[in-house]
């Protein structure tokens, strides 16, 4: 009991982390949303490589240098989370934070319809209704906005593609950072580079308060990461289920406010939807999951009886 108590509380202290990011990305201004993904991407190799460094922790780099298949899945890995670090930085910063939660709103939905296209999944029934509310709400808010919710579905299907590719790769959490934080080192140091060659760049030239923000980006990136890590290997994947709901609850309300970012009733009535899909979906997982439960103890009865 103990541990899984831990477990809850880094899962709880990732979430949470990940769900105030839209309060952070802004005080890197004025730097541009490509300068700031650039310098999470160098700053979060040295973080991981620091936390490596103190746990001593290098025996696993060999091993997989052997290992083409988990190797390219990490490399694919990185060039998808650049995508969805470089959407969600933009997002932020350019005022549309209540889209983004959206897009980690509907996240679980989108990786039902990967199990289904990617890995023949077969659904339950309400299973099929949460995804066609979640579907339902993508039609308002696309209404709404005037087109598609593309930085909402961006963030959603990258990381649904992310989650994938790690779950393929069965790298833990750190290790996996550092492989893809190596891969795109040398990409982010020359456009960080050629920024200050240009006399665009803004890491020297803002003050030492401001360097130390691009820096902590590294940092911001690296600690919930870690925290996850620790909580997924102590934690039911239910209950990291219902943790997930926490950071775009945080940055929906980070949006609405401290953003003041425009709520019109239409966009109500749509992140309802999504809510409403959110619940019937987390309700079919708790449900099913009793019953798989009451199927183990009976099995294990009967076993008990027959023996």
């Amino acid at each position: 009991m103990p541990d899984l108590r831990r477990g809850v509380l880094f899962g709880i202290a990732a979430y949470t982390m990940w769900g105030l990011f839209p309060l952070y990305w802004p005080l890197l201004k004025p730097s541009g949303a490509v300068e700031i993904l650039a310098h999470r991407m160098v700053w979060s190799l040295v973080a991981v490589a620091a936390v490596l460094a103190v746990r001593r922790h290098w025996s696993w780099f060999r091993p997989l240098l052997k290992q083409p298949m988990k190797l390219g899945l990490l490399v694919l890995a990185a060039m998808v989370v650049t995508l969805n670090w470089g959407t969600y930085i933009y997002a932020v910063n350019s005022g549309h934070v209540v889209e983004s939660a959206l897009g980690y709103f509907i996240n679980p939905l989108v990786n039902v319809l990967f199990g289904v296209v990617l890995l023949r999944e077969r659904l339950r029934p309400m299973q099929w209704v949460a995804v066609g509310f979640g579907a339902l709400a993508v039609l308002v808010l696309t209404l709404d906005y005037g087109r598609l919710p593309w930085i909402a579905l961006t963030l959603a299907v990258s990381f649904g593609v992310y989650g994938l590719l790690k779950k393929r790769a069965n790298v833990p959490a750190t290790e996996g950072l550092a492989i893809e934080t190596l891969v795109l080192i040398l990409p982010a140091l020359g456009y960080i580079f050629f920024l200050h060659a240009d006399g665009q760049g803004t890491f020297a030239d803002h003050g030492l308060g401001h360097a130390l923000l691009l820096v902590g980006g590294g940092v911001a990136t690296a600690i919930p990461l870690i925290c996850f890590g620790a909580a997924a290997i102590r934690v039911p994947l239910s209950t990291m289920g219902l943790l997930q709901y926490i950071a775009p609850m945080l940055q929906f309300a980070c949006g609405v406010l401290i953003a003041k970012e425009t709520m019109p009733s239409s966009r109500w009535i749509g992140f309802s939807i999504v809510w409403l899909a959110l619940a019937i979906f987390t309700y079919d997982g708790f449900r099913a999951a009793r019953a798989a439960k009451r199927v183990r103890k009976s099995a294990g009865t009967l076993d008990h009886v027959v023996t």
